[in-house]
């Protein structure tokens, strides 16, 4: 089945992606990820101490927090500062990104660092996760590569790439990359983490309506895979001009 696609974008074609390094002035390590029109400013920072569950256990940490700008949306999100707590969504969206992080970095060759990722989205159109993920990779390659640079690390901590993608059935279509119409109206939804190795480390599968088969799973898990390729050969290339 044939779908319209905005752009006339292919059902197998990601959006138009481009990352601009070092986007801010005083992080470690910062890049802006563009994917079609949502757009995630991703900034490391390093600290010179782990937390309280790590002392003296000759390794560093990673985590991550994600944020959505109030003005990200059409309509204005409240800044979750207000709040007592992040919401379920943010603090599951920062677990992910994190736990990714740290399936392709040795905690042990960081030392005794913790190292912060911040992801915030200035404009969402769909996939925010999956940018950021995309992007913060990006940013902690920028942050290890000065470490060692600089002589505070003997060899780079970070073992491989790692991307994210979402992809998904609309109109019993299997797509790629999904936007924000696609993806509020779609019948299985799916985000899908890899590494450059071709390992998993997360799918996250929902059917919105009518139950995914093993056949349409496979076949989802195909074009992510397909995306993630790309979007780490993207990762590769910007970093080569460094």
């Amino acid at each position: 089945m044939s779908i319209h696609r905005l752009h006339k974008r292919a059902a197998q074609a990601l959006r138009p992606v481009s990352f601009e390094l070092d986007w801010l002035r005083y992080a470690e390590g910062s890049v802006l990820v563009t994917q079609g029109e949502t757009k995630v400013m991703c900034a490391v920072s390093i600290e010179d101490d782990v937390p309280g569950f790590l002392k003296d256990k000759g390794q560093g940490w990673l985590t991550a927090e994600y944020g959505m700008l109030p003005q990200a949306t059409h309509t204005r999100t409240k800044r979750e500062s207000q709040s007592i707590k992040p919401s379920g969504r943010t603090q599951e969206i920062q677990r992910l990104i994190g736990r990714s992080l740290r399936a392709v970095t040795d905690l042990h060759a960081l030392g005794s660092r913790t190292v912060r990722i911040d992801c915030d989205v200035l404009q969402a159109d769909g996939g925010t996760r999956c940018a950021s993920i995309t992007g913060a990779w990006l940013a902690l390659s920028l942050a290890m590569s000065r470490l060692c640079q600089q002589g505070e690390l003997t060899a780079n901590p970070l073992r491989d790439h790692v991307a994210a993608v979402s992809v998904g059935i609309v109109e019993g279509a299997p797509l790629l990359d999904l936007d924000y119409s696609e993806d509020s109206n779609c019948e299985t939804d799916m985000n899908v983490v890899m590494t450059g190795s071709g390992g998993f480390v997360e799918i996250q599968g929902t059917a919105e309506g009518a139950a995914f088969s093993r056949q349409e799973l496979d076949t989802l898990l195909a074009l992510a895979q397909q995306g993630i390729t790309q979007l780490m050969d993207a990762q590769k290339r910007v970093l080569a001009k460094q």
